[in-house]
């Protein structure tokens, strides 16, 4: 298993990130990839990737923090390229249901951080509430350009899901798929392709039924397997098995 988006440098994560990485080990997770929000939260992404071998990290702005920490491609670029272990650009996107930060100012950061992603031959973590329209078109005018696209924590229409397939990307399950009100993106996730599925715990956030309440952690994500397991009609093996062999092929091909 791979949990392919947690987030280390969060409370309670990283004051018991050697417990974490501990338990991840014990139900069989072979790598975590934790994401950059933010300028500060990558200074911290840069320790932590240090401390296991199975860690690995990205560098992004979350669209919520567009506001107030702004970079453009070259910085990008040269961010990654420091550190070998740093092997994704994102997390980044549109989110335009809490609007914390100007549409114009996600959009341009978006934008810098897709034409980095090209450059570096990297994969992209995106991020995308309540503007399927816009970040498909985003998507879509470097469709041509061979973009490697992860649609994180997707809970996206099964139309925009289509959409995106078109584009090659891949889609990435949370805890959210556990959730008994989830039955329509459930649905979706029995219609995507094998071979463009990923797990993801987004932990501490987003803890999986039966650990909801709880803060969320990497050794959670065996639940949201068999759920996608069941949705797919494989068994827990099986599914692993295939996530970790997309994720691979996603970020390490």
């Amino acid at each position: 298993m791979i949990d392919s988006h947690c987030h280390l440098d969060h409370s309670p994560l990283i004051e018991n990130l050697l417990d974490v990485v501990k338990r991840s080990r014990k139900i069989g997770i072979t790598k975590l990839l934790t994401i950059c929000t933010t300028l500060e939260s990558f200074e911290k992404i840069k320790t932590i990737v240090e401390q296991d071998e199975i860690i690995f990290g990205t560098y992004g702005i979350h669209p919520h923090e567009t506001e107030k920490n702004q970079v453009d491609k070259e910085t990008i670029i040269r961010s990654v390229k420091e550190n070998n272990k740093i092997i994704g650009i994102g997390e980044t996107g549109l989110d335009f249901f809490y609007n914390h930060s100007n549409r114009d100012k996600q959009i341009s950061s978006f934008k810098h951080h897709i034409e980095a992603s090209i450059e570096l031959n990297k994969p992209i973590i995106i991020h995308s509430r309540n503007a399927e329209k816009e970040t498909f078109e985003i998507l879509n005018s470097y469709k041509n350009a061979n973009l490697k696209i992860l649609m994180h924590c997707f809970t996206g229409s099964l139309e925009f899901s289509k959409k995106l397939l078109s584009l090659n990307a891949f889609f990435s399950a949370s805890g959210i798929i556990t959730f008994k009100n989830s039955t329509e993106l459930q649905h979706t996730f029995k219609m995507l392709p094998l071979e463009k599925l990923l797990i993801e715990t987004d932990s501490p956030f987003l803890a999986p039924i039966p650990m909801r309440g709880k803060k969320n952690e990497p050794s959670f994500i065996k639940y949201t397997l068999s759920v996608l397991a069941k949705l797919k009609g494989l068994d827990d093996n099986d599914m692993s098995q295939i996530t970790t062999d997309n994720f691979n092929n996603l970020f390490f091909k």
